[in-house]
């Protein structure tokens, strides 16, 4: 089937609901993809285009509020949930690999207490503390007008210069795909995240599954210690840490996070797997420079956290 890449369907799930929706058949598990706050699917564009090349089932949507789908009256994390069941069922997925970034990643991470998952890519994104101090005050300001001037073409361009140290091809189409919203709606979904605690509710079930934290260095949000903490939440969880990616590392180093997808989906397919992977290269044209990230397994007391370190 060839790939239509990220041309939407509306979808209707329910009265007043309807999400717009990006969906490629092939092979189980499915990656299903969640982006963050005033986000989009665009923002897992690359990721979402290389697991449909290699012949894997892809799926990703903008969340309610979101890009092209509609709002909530109410938005909450469960709302999410609920709207994310409606969807596997309609595309017959069960047990999908959930790749979240950011905001994502609780929507995840709670989707996973109840429900069948084959695995985690939790990205840039945790249990608990995940607003900094700024977010809250600031989000308030946009949401009561301060989005408005986001109309101006020169404020968008002035923003994206300062959303990531990185300057090439894809981290230019990810912020040009992505610019900062001027609906209220997205800003108001943000505010169910303020506060969250993965750890203020029991959990239902062990989360045993295969499970790959990605965190950055320069990301100001979700730090190294962070990503470390959450990978030692379960009992197979993982570490990858970027030095120089930022909170964006999606389209920042697209490579080095395909690799990660394509390493972590050979657990699915232990026949094609003939040597365990122990690097993950990368070579970056734009600098010129080759980044191998080695993987040294590091015992925690719930779990192997995996660090891939250096450049």
């Amino acid at each position: 089937m060839p790939l239509k890449s990220l041309l939407a369907k509306q979808i209707h799930l329910r009265q007043g609901v309807s999400l717009a929706v990006s969906h490629h058949t092939g092979k189980s598990p499915a990656l299903v993809f969640l982006h963050g706050g005033l986000g989009n699917r665009y923002n897992w564009r690359v990721q979402y285009e290389f697991s449909a090349v290699q012949g894997w089932e892809v799926l990703t949507y903008d969340l309610a509020g979101h890009g092209e789908s509609s709002g909530y009256n109410r938005y909450s994390i469960g709302r999410h949930q609920r709207d994310l069941k409606r969807l596997l069922r309609h595309f017959k997925i069960k047990a999908p690999v959930l790749c979240c970034h950011s905001y994502g990643v609780p929507i995840g991470l709670e989707w996973a207490r109840k429900h069948p998952v084959a695995g985690l890519i939790l990205v840039a994104g945790g249990t608990h503390d995940l607003d900094p101090w700024w977010e809250i005050p600031l989000m308030k300001i946009l949401l009561w007008g301060g989005r408005h001037f986001y109309r101006w073409a020169w404020l968008q361009a002035l923003t994206k210069s300062v959303s990531s140290r990185h300057n090439h091809a894809t981290i230019d189409r990810f912020l040009q795909e992505s610019p900062v919203p001027t609906e209220a709606e997205p800003y108001e979904a943000l505010q169910i995240f303020w506060g969250y605690n993965f750890f203020a509710r029991r959990r239902e079930k062990p989360l045993n599954m295969p499970v790959l934290v990605i965190s950055g260095g320069q990301d100001s949000m979700f730090s190294e210690a962070m990503g470390e903490a959450l990978a030692a939440v379960f009992p197979k969880g993982e570490h990858l840490h970027l030095p120089d990616a930022g909170h964006l590392m999606m389209a920042e180093f697209p490579e080095v996070i395909n690799q990660a997808i394509a390493l972590l989906s050979r657990k699915f397919h232990p026949k094609k797997q003939n040597q365990p992977a122990k690097t993950i290269t990368f070579i970056d044209l734009s600098r010129g420079q080759k980044y191998v990230f080695p993987l040294v397994l590091s015992p925690t007391n719930s779990g192997n956290a995996a660090h891939f370190l250096g450049k």
